[in-house]
């Protein structure tokens, strides 16, 4: 692409957002370049402390299932006190929780702290997503979606790096770095961000018809959404609790693993824009559809792999499913969302993302110990296929239901109803 249309396409990528979405874009930034602790966690248990692998297998299952705790918790939050508040608790109970990690040396506080570590960071989750639905224009999302989740990846890229040799000095440094910006964030959201939460009707206030997590549950097309995910999220899960285990098993070193997986970054970092101009006003269905079976079948194709370069192709041809499916995905859950309960719908699609870093794990660990990579991988195709079919389904019953927005989340009114 020529200079000119590259800076022509990003131009047009991030023009016409709202102010407050760059504040909210700016706080996820900061806090992804932050994120140490999930990064060298592992290590520092077992390097730097002594402790098992067993042991901190357990704490990174115990921060995990805070995550799955908090998300409902978070959501219901975001919907009754509002989402600036839910965010402010959230970063400033991760910032002490990371700090207080960073002290504490006994194996029950370490996992006890670790558990509220993330419980406290996976719940500005639901509140940032439905911020961002309420500041932004429908016709928008998508593309804030994908801007938002381009942060993420830059800011994990950028903390990976700078985690290994901040680790070399001291771990300490690490927690207290990560903690103090996540204060930062914190300080953004109190200072630049106002509450978007939209204003409760008569009939809310006074207890009918406001949205539950009854409500939520008894929404069969967005729980069939959030189930998709799951199936969606256990294969994307594979590339750091799968593809290690049985890169290592196949005689590969952790350097060939890193080399391997930092493809997915690099290409997220670089082409993530460029997708998104693609997918904006492209059928959401056939995105959804088409990122499902390249996930699966990116995974699938790993079982054939065997050399590093081979690894990094597969991981070329997962992560193009991860990059469609993202902002889609998201802006289909809002999409599906009352604008009333947005923090209860987000909380109920981030648990997904939350159980099946919980599962994926023991999947991996079970077939590979069992069966072998092969019917691991294989299984990835599996479950993709399943997910496509699945969505194809779903946009159908959708179609039927919304013949004048079903092409695209963008096209949607800013409020749809939920299935009783």
């Amino acid at each position: 692409m020529p200079l000119a249309a590259l800076r022509r396409a990003t131009r047009e990528t991030v023009s016409g957002l709202p102010r407050e979405f760059w504040w909210l874009w700016t706080s996820t930034l900061v806090n992804r370049l932050g994120a140490f602790v999930a990064t060298f966690m592992a290590l520092y248990l077992t390097l730097d402390r002594g402790y098992s692998a067993t042991y901190a297998g357990l704490v990174a299952a115990l921060h995990g299932l805070g995550g799955v705790v908090s998300s409902i918790g978070a959501g219901v939050m975001t919907d009754r006190l509002g989402r600036r508040p839910t965010l402010l608790v959230a970063q400033a109970s991760t910032a002490v929780s990371v700090a207080v990690l960073g002290f504490v040396h006994h194996p029950v506080a370490i996992a006890a702290v670790a558990f509220v570590v993330g419980a406290a960071s996976n719940a500005s989750r639901p509140a940032v997503q439905a911020m961002m639905a309420d500041i932004v224009r429908p016709e928008d999302r998508v593309r804030a979606f994908s801007l938002n989740y381009w942060a993420i990846n830059l800011g994990f890229a950028i903390s990976s790096m700078a985690a290994g040799f901040i680790a070399e000095v001291s771990y300490l440094a690490g927690f207290l770095i990560e903690a103090g910006m996540t204060a930062v964030c914190a300080v953004v959201v109190f200072v630049k961000l106002p509450e978007s939460r939209p204003e409760r009707t008569t009939s809310e206030k006074a207890g009918e018809d406001e949205v539950r997590l009854g409500t939520v549950l008894r929404d069969r097309r967005f729980m069939g959404v959030v189930g998709l995910s799951f199936l969606v999220a256990l294969i994307f899960q594979q590339g750091s609790v799968g593809l290690p285990v049985a890169m290592g098993e196949a005689g590969f070193s952790p350097a060939d693993y890193g080399f391997a997986i930092a493809v997915n970054g690099v290409l997220i970092v670089a082409l993530q824009i460029p997708v998104t101009r693609f997918i904006e006003r492209r059928d959401t269905g056939r995105i959804l559809i088409v990122s499902s079976l390249l996930a699966g079948y990116g995974f699938g194709l790993t079982a054939f792999a065997g050399s590093v370069g081979v690894f990094a192709l597969t991981v070329c041809v997962w992560t193009l499913g991860e990059m469609l499916n993202a902002p889609t995905q998201t802006g289909l859950v809002v999409r599906l969302s009352p604008a009333r309960g947005r923090g209860r719908y987000q909380g109920m699609y981030t648990l997904s993302w939350s159980v099946a870093a919980l599962v994926a794990p023991l999947m991996s660990g079970l077939v590979i110990d069992r069966f072998g990579a092969e019917w691991l991988w294989g299984l990835c195709a599996v479950v993709g296929t399943a997910a496509a079919i699945g969505y194809g389904t779903l946009m159908r019953r959708l179609a039927a239901d919304e013949p004048a927005t079903a092409g695209n989340p963008a096209d949607a009114k800013p409020e749809v109803s939920p299935a009783a």
